[in-house]
């Protein structure tokens, strides 16, 4: 006796198909030739243009809806193969408009009901997942563009930053680019060491030269200049032709007496330099020997960014500027001519020698000025040796100073070896 001989088939599929009747998903059941008993009520709102389909072979179904040969040949391929299937995306165009869908179909089996072997399977709305999944594809596509494009821009600015490197004093630079805030413009009184330069007939030198001579000789002059100045520690302040003004004491000061002995050292070693280059510009084409007119005074003076909003110019104001620039003016050529203020701060490390009282344009009072010694090398300048405790502190303006300051060492260890073992009472 067969069980299924004592059941209604329609009532049996009926049941079998009841949990799919309110499922939200276009769900059917085919018969094992493929042929379709049974859908829910979604399967029609699903797909509207999809007439008579009980009993509709589901290969046909499939091809109404836009499955292409391919894609149905590896659909039922797979299905006999490993008995379900899945079809993730499918796309589906009713009256205009595009939806997608995913496909899942599995064989049945039953022991019991003959009629109930077949395939069962789900239409799964995607549409919206779909969207979102562009909507993410197209965010991250945008991503990778805006991350090059930020790249590109970090690298033009990077490019920008080097070029702005050259025309900023390096502690200028420093001190712009490493302040993370927009902050006000602020202002401060700071005790300057003040250098000014200027070549000795440079208007005349310019007249007589072709511009390309001259660009290669200024500009050749100017680097070298900048190069000692950097490494003393000034800030180069700006180039007016062929002028020059640097100041020691901003950003960092080391004390206004060491930066009055760098500022000083600095203008000897420029003096140096351009002795030594003397033959090369010659070779350029400079008439004559070319003489450099300098300047260093020393005090108070106003630092900050001044100018106007389309252009700041990070500079110094006060007397010592002026008069810094007075001595350069008043400077024999290829000398060093320094305020009484400087030489308070210099003489004991520095040979000078008196050189007149002047009373420059601007000044309520008569100056004091001092010659730098221009026999003297930084050599011949005596180190600072100060004993602290334990410890000796060196002050050597040159690299030239170091094999004296060694043996200036070993005299002091021998001295302090000596106030060891021997102190006194």
């Amino acid at each position: 006796m067969v069980l299924e001989e004592f059941f209604n088939q329609n009532k049996v599929l009926d049941l079998s198909f009841f949990n799919f009747e309110n499922a939200i998903t276009a769900a059917y059941f085919a018969d094992s030739d493929f042929n379709i008993s049974r859908v829910n009520t979604n399967f029609q709102q699903f797909f509207p243009m999809i007439r008579n389909i009980q009993g509709s072979p589901f290969p046909e179904v499939l091809t109404a809806l836009g499955v292409d040969a391919e894609m149905r040949k590896s659909f039922f391929e797979t299905l006999e193969k490993d008995g379900k299937v899945l079809i993730p995306h499918l796309e589906v165009t009713n009256n205009g408009v595009s939806k997608v869908y995913s496909l899942l179909t599995t064989r049945t089996n039953s022991s019991d009901f003959s009629f109930l072997r077949g395939y069962q399977g789900q239409f799964i709305d995607r549409t919206q997942e779909n969207v979102l999944r562009r909507e993410k594809e197209q965010l991250l596509i945008n991503e990778v563009a805006n991350q090059r494009l930020l790249e590109e821009k970090t690298n033009r600015l990077e490019k920008i930053s080097k070029r702005l490197a050259s025309y900023l004093a390096p502690q200028i630079y420093e001190s712009i680019f490493n302040d993370r805030e927009d902050k006000p413009a602020t202002y401060s009184r700071k005790n300057l060491t003040v250098f000014f330069s200027d070549i000795v007939g440079f208007t005349e030198l310019s007249d007589r030269l072709e511009p390309e001579v001259l660009a290669k000789i200024i500009n050749n002059y100017l680097s070298e200049m900048s190069a000692i100045a950097m490494s003393c520690g000034g800030t180069i302040d700006k180039f007016i032709g062929d002028a020059i003004m640097v100041f020691f004491g901003d950003p960092v000061s080391r004390g206004e007496k060491e930066d009055a002995l760098s500022a000083v050292a600095m203008a000897m070693k420029m003096q140096s330099r351009i002795n030594e280059l003397q033959a090369h510009w010659a070779d350029l084409g400079i008439p004559a020997p070319m003489k450099v007119r300098m300047g260093v005074s020393t005090g108070f003076c106003t630092v900050g960014d001044f100018g106007s909003k389309l252009r700041l110019d990070y500079t110094a104001f006060g007397s010592p500027v002026n008069l810094a620039a007075r001595l350069q003016s008043a400077s024999p050529p290829g000398g060093v001519l320094v305020s009484e203020q400087t030489h308070k701060l210099i003489k004991q490390e520095i040979n000078c020698s008196d050189f007149e009282t002047m009373m420059p344009k601007g000044f309520s009072r008569p100056i004091n000025t001092y010659l730098v010694d221009p026999e003297q090398t930084i050599a011949e300048m005596s180190s600072v040796f100060k004993i602290r405790g334990d410890r000796v502190s060196i002050d050597i303006f040159d690299s030239s100073d170091i094999a004296a300051a060694i043996e200036e060492l070993k005299k002091l260890e021998g001295q302090i070896r000596g106030i060891i073992k021997n102190p006194k009472p």
